[in-house]
């Protein structure tokens, strides 16, 4: 019988952490675990602690899957240490994590280079304590949390709530209304596009990761021209801050007006990776299966320099 050549290849599988993500890291860590084995890769599973150079110091994987969610996992943090150690790892490396993680400096990327973001300002956690800093509906947003962690959604009448994953400051942002449509892209090529409809008022993290709270319509329900246009937006979101491996562009579409009109949110520079996750959806409807893809994954690790 022969042996897959990826066989040797050690691969040491980062999850867990200790951001506010971590219970969907590990969810996420785990499949990619199972995956990597069905496909022989050799694997090692890590709950990345304080330690984390140490271990993997040590340990000395030929690649490590980044697997982590959240601050410290995906905003360059984690990819600084695999950079200094000289590990290849997946997914985007140290600048683009941290360009794309912090919402407000990506808006501002994205803004330079043409694509429309929802009109938005940074304020302090006293100002928007003290009154309305925008006309409602709007957004309120840590600046850099993943997973719709500490958003919150804002109507008329209402009265804004803090939670305590803010910061000193927050980003506000106009509420777009239509429809949340996600698209996945893998090495700079957009897959395809995936609406999102949720049960409540928003796709917040409880939706994301609980069966039943969202209906997901893939391929997206849009004219082709359209749905073109919300592909190339995501694939040019994705080249200018510099990403690789896979990534999934968050966009609006209001549709309110008889047209549909695109605002990019944000880009995930991590993408889950769970049983409900939309990058694994989009990519097996478009012929990738979650094995591959994952393989795939690996395969392109690399370094920044």
């Amino acid at each position: 019988m022969s042996v897959p050549a990826h066989s040797h290849t050690h691969v040491a599988v980062v999850m867990g952490g200790w951001s506010a993500e971590r219970e969907v890291s590990l969810v996420t860590g785990k499949s990619v675990v199972k995956a990597l084995r069905d496909l022989a890769y050799r694997v090692t599973e890590i709950d990345a602690g304080r330690n984390l150079s140490a271990v993997l110091s040590a340990l000395r994987p030929d690649v490590v899957f980044n697997a982590l969610h959240g601050r410290f996992g995906e905003d360059g943090t984690v990819q600084g240490l695999l950079e200094i150690l000289g590990i290849p790892y997946t997914h985007s490396g140290v600048r683009a994590s941290a360009l794309a993680m912090h919402k407000p400096t990506a808006r501002d990327i994205f803004a330079a280079a043409g694509l429309r973001c929802p009109e938005g300002c940074v304020v302090s956690r006293e100002e928007i304590l003290s009154g309305p800093v925008m006309d409602t509906p709007f957004v309120v947003k840590p600046l850099d949390e993943g997973s719709s962690v500490g958003v919150t959604l804002v109507f008329e009448g209402e009265t804004y709530q803090p939670n305590d994953t803010l910061g000193d400051e927050v980003l506000v942002e106009r509420y777009i209304p239509g429809r949340e449509i996600q698209v996945a892209v893998m090495d700079g090529r957009a897959l395809g596009a995936i609406e999102v409809q949720p049960t409540g008022r928003f796709y917040d993290y409880e939706t994301k990761y609980v069966d039943g709270l969202a209906k997901h319509v893939m391929p997206a329900e849009l004219p082709p021209a359209d749905y073109q246009k919300a592909l190339d937006i995501s694939a040019q979101a994705h080249r200018i801050l510099g990403c690789r491996g896979v990534t999934r562009a968050d966009l609006r579409c209001d549709d309110t007006s008889g047209g549909y009109e695109f605002y990019l949110l944000e880009v995930n520079t991590q993408p889950g990776l769970t049983p409900l996750s939309l990058v694994p959806e989009v990519a097996a409807a478009g012929g990738i299966p979650f094995e591959e893809l994952i393989g795939w994954m690996v395969e392109d690790a690399g370094l920044d320099r």
